[in-house]
């Protein structure tokens, strides 16, 4: 057979299957109509992407809104401490505490204590730091807030504190501020919180220690005249707190001028039994630069115009007197027996 007829009995029908074309795989005839597609193929992704970002941008603004409103409170409480309530037991006095126990009964205290009962605690936080000596009898020292933890303690209530990390001079210039500011400490408590921090080596002079509080350095010598005041001194006063600033250079002439007078009429007014208000007090000690202030310039006496005497008193009251005209040896004995006469009745 020939290769003619061999090849008219083949079916090439049956070699090719037909091919059905789905609309989603349809592909377009013509280069054109397949160009047109890729596009809008290459459309519909970047639509899809561009939603998504938009999406993204949407929530990257609502958190960045939210991320400013962290911030701005953030900075509300820059610099702000923790506060904790602690159990008054564990607090102690520091070293440079300024606060003398009758700071601790009167009227005013009472009033802290009524206000912190009602509130059911101090509302003002105090300040401390962790005790200077680990494992002792306190865990903590007081910066400031004395009197809120006295009241706390006596009425037994947890006390509301900061805790900070301060070194001795640190706490002293925070005890102070705090306590001129709040204006409740009396000039012979700040002296006395002057003197403990000079005589520690917390400052080394005066001067130094009123630039380091930012106040007036004379008032530092002032406070400290009252704080070096004798104790007998102090203990006429009914309260050390009722000793004025202004007093200070009264006392201070006296004790150069007199110290033993002035130390002497001290421990008279000790043995009475009703203690005399403060501005008593202080006249009593100062008697000889007040009541006798007059007395202590001379007294001319005259006789016909002319000057016959003069009588003048010291500080401790002694007299002086002087004649000055002749007396004849009559007149001289007259004159003693006069004084002595005056004396037996002291």
């Amino acid at each position: 057979m020939g290769l003619r007829d061999k090849a008219s009995k083949i079916d090439f029908a049956s070699l090719t299957a037909p091919v059905s074309v789905t609309p989603e795989t349809k592909q377009p005839k013509t280069a054109p109509g397949a160009m047109m597609a890729f596009a809008n193929d290459a459309r519909s992704d970047l639509l899809r992407e561009n939603e998504m970002l938009k999406e993204a941008a949407d929530k990257a603004a609502g958190l960045e809104a939210q991320l400013q409103e962290v911030r701005t409170e953030l900075e509300g409480w820059e610099g702000a401490r923790a506060t904790r309530h602690l159990d008054p037991k564990r607090i102690g006095r520091s070293r440079y505490a300024n606060r003398h126990e009758s700071s601790f009964v009167g009227e005013d205290f009472e009033r802290l204590k009524r206000e912190i009962q009602e509130s059911g605690g101090n509302v003002q936080p105090i300040k401390v730091r962790p005790a200077s000596k680990p494992g002792g009898e306190f865990d903590y020292e007081v910066v400031f807030g004395h009197r809120r933890l006295e009241a706390c303690t006596q009425l037994g209530l947890p006390v509301l504190a900061v805790i900070d990390n301060l070194d001795d001079r640190s706490l002293f210039v925070e005890m102070e501020r705090e306590n001129r500011e709040r204006q409740d400490l009396s000039p012979w408590e700040q002296g006395m919180m002057y003197r403990r921090a000079l005589d520690l080596g917390l400052f080394t002079s005066n001067r130094a220690l009123a630039t380091a509080l930012g106040i007036d350095h004379s008032n530092v010598g002032k406070s400290l005249a009252l704080a070096r005041l004798p104790d007998e001194v102090v203990a006429a006063f009914r309260s050390p707190l009722e000793i004025q600033l202004r007093w200070a250079p009264l006392l201070n002439r006296a004790l150069e001028s007199d110290a033993d007078g002035v130390r002497a009429r001290a421990e008279k007014l000790l043995t009475q039994p009703t203690r005399p208000g403060a501005k008593e007090v202080l006249a009593k000690l100062l008697v000889a630069d007040t009541e006798l202030q007059v007395d202590a310039k001379p007294h001319t006496l005259t006789v016909k115009n002319k000057k016959a005497a003069t009588l003048s008193f010291d500080a401790d009251g002694r007299a002086n007197v002087r004649i000055h005209v002749p007396l004849s040896v009559e007149r001289r004995a007259s004159l003693e027996k006069l004084l002595a006469e005056f004396l037996q009745n002291e």
